[in-house]
C-alpha cells in the first residue's frame, strides 16, 4: 500500500503527462535537490553554509571547497518511508594548485521496483470495457524506477585567508517510466571570515533559474534560492562549540510551506549547535526548515570521519524516521597535500 501511495504521489509531482509545449515556474520544482547531504550538516538542521569546508561544500557552498588541504571522498545512504525511497550521495574533491579546489558530487533519489500493469490487463468480455471481467496477466507486469539524478561540477578559489568564492555547474536528469527530463543550472558561493572565529557564507543556487525539459514538451523552471548562513566558534567546558544559523530566501511565492512569506518571497530557517572534544568526537542538534528537530554525532578517526544524523518526518511518526550515515575519507598524506608554492 505504501508503494502505491508513493507512486501516486510521484505521478502528481512529475509533469510528464502535461500538455506539450507548456512552460512555467512551478513551486517545489527543485525539492528533490534540496534534501541535503552529509551526516554532519544534516545533524545540524542543514545550517551549514558558513562552515562547509570539506568535500560536501560542493553542495552546501562551493566557495568552501577551496579550504581543503587533502583530497576527500564521501559516501552517504538514506532510506525513507520504510526503505521504499532511497537517497544516495557520493563526492570527491581535490586541491588544485596553491589556492583552488575542484570537485564532483552525485546524488540519486529514487523508488525502484515499481510495478507497471498497463499492458497486463486482459479484457475477457471483448467489449473493450475493463470491468469486473478484466484480469491481470502477471507475465506482462514489468518494473520501472522513478529516479532523480543531480551531478555537480565544482570550482573554488581562495582569494585570501579570509575570503573564498566558487561556483557549480549542475546537471539534472529525471526518469519516470518512458518519460525523462534533463536540465542544467548554476550556483555561485561566497565564504568570508570577517574577524576571529566568525564565519559567513552565501550560496546563490540556481542563480540563472534552472530549466528542466521533459521529452513530452513540458518544461519546469527551478527558481533561485539564496542561502545565507553564519557560524561562530568558541571554547567552553573543555570543548569547542559552534552555533549556526541559516536563512533560505526563495522566490516562488510560497505561503503555507514556508516559515515566513512576503508576497513572492519566502524565508525558511535552519539552526544548529555542535559540541566537539579535541577533534575526536562531536554531538549535534539542529532545527530544519520543516520544523523538525535533528540530532547527530560524529567520530573522527585517522583519515576517516563517521557522521550520523537522525530526523523524524512528522510529529506522529506515521511517515517514519530517517537515519543518515556518511563516511568521509581524507587522504592526509604529504604526497597528496596541497602545493604551497
Amino acid at each position: 500500500m505504501k508503494k502505491i501511495l508513493i507512486l501516486a504521489f510521484a505521478a502528481v509531482l512529475i509533469p510528464a503527462t502535461a500538455g506539450a509545449g507548456s512552460f512555467g515556474i512551478g513551486k517545489y520544482a527543485g525539492e528533490f535537490i534540496s534534501i541535503g547531504v552529509g551526516g554532519r550538516a544534516l545533524g545540524l538542521g542543514s545550517a551549514y553554509v558558513a562552515i562547509a569546508h570539506d568535500v560536501t561544500a560542493g553542495y552546501w557552498n562551493p566557495a568552501g571547497l577551496s579550504r581543503i588541504t587533502y583530497p576527500e571522498i564521501i559516501l552517504m545512504h538514506d532510506e525513507r518511508f520504510g526503505n521504499l525511497m532511497n537517497y544516495d550521495y557520493g563526492a570527491i574533491a581535490l586541491p588544485y594548485g596553491s589556492n583552488a579546489s575542484v570537485g564532483i558530487s552525485v546524488m540519486r533519489l529514487g523508488i525502484d521496483g515499481i510495478p507497471d500493469t498497463r499492458n497486463a490487463l486482459i479484457d475477457y468480455t471483448g467489449g473493450g470495457i475493463l470491468d469486473d471481467a478484466a484480469r491481470l496477466d502477471y507475465d506482462q507486469i514489468t518494473e520501472h524506477s522513478w529516479a532523480d539524478w543531480v551531478v555537480y561540477l565544482t570550482y573554488s578559489m581562495r582569494r585570501s585567508e579570509r575570503l573564498s568564492y566558487g561556483f557549480n555547474i549542475k546537471f539534472v536528469r529525471r526518469d519516470f517510466m518512458e518519460f525523462h527530463a534533463t536540465g542544467i543550472g548554476f550556483d555561485v558561493g561566497l565564504w568570508y571570515n570577517p574577524a576571529g572565529n566568525l564565519y559567513l557564507g552565501v550560496n546563490a543556487q540556481d542563480i540563472t533559474t534552472t530549466l528542466v525539459a521533459w521529452n513530452t514538451g513540458t518544461n519546469d523552471l527551478v527558481s533561485p534560492t539564496l542561502k545565507v548562513g553564519s557560524g561562530y566558534m568558541f571554547e567552553a567546558f573543555g570543548g569547542q562549540f559552534i552555533p549556526l544559523v541559516d536563512l533560505d530566501f526563495r522566490f516562488e511565492n510560497r505561503t503555507f510551506a514556508s516559515n515566513l512569506s512576503f508576497g513572492p518571497v519566502s524565508v525558511d530557517f535552519h539552526a544548529g549547535l555542535e559540541y566537539g572534544v579535541r577533534n575526536l568526537f562531536a554531538l549535534r542538534a539542529g532545527y530544519n526548515d520543516l520544523g523538525n528537530l535533528t540530532l547527530g554525532a560524529g567520530v573522527h578517526l585517522p583519515k576517516l570521519d563517521i557522521d550520523y544524523s537522525f530526523a523524524q518526518f512528522d510529529g506522529t511518526g506515521e511517515l517514519g524516521n530517517t537515519h543518515r550515515i556518511s563516511l568521509r575519507i581524507t587522504l592526509s598524506e604529504d604526497r597528496f597535500a596541497r602545493r604551497t608554492d
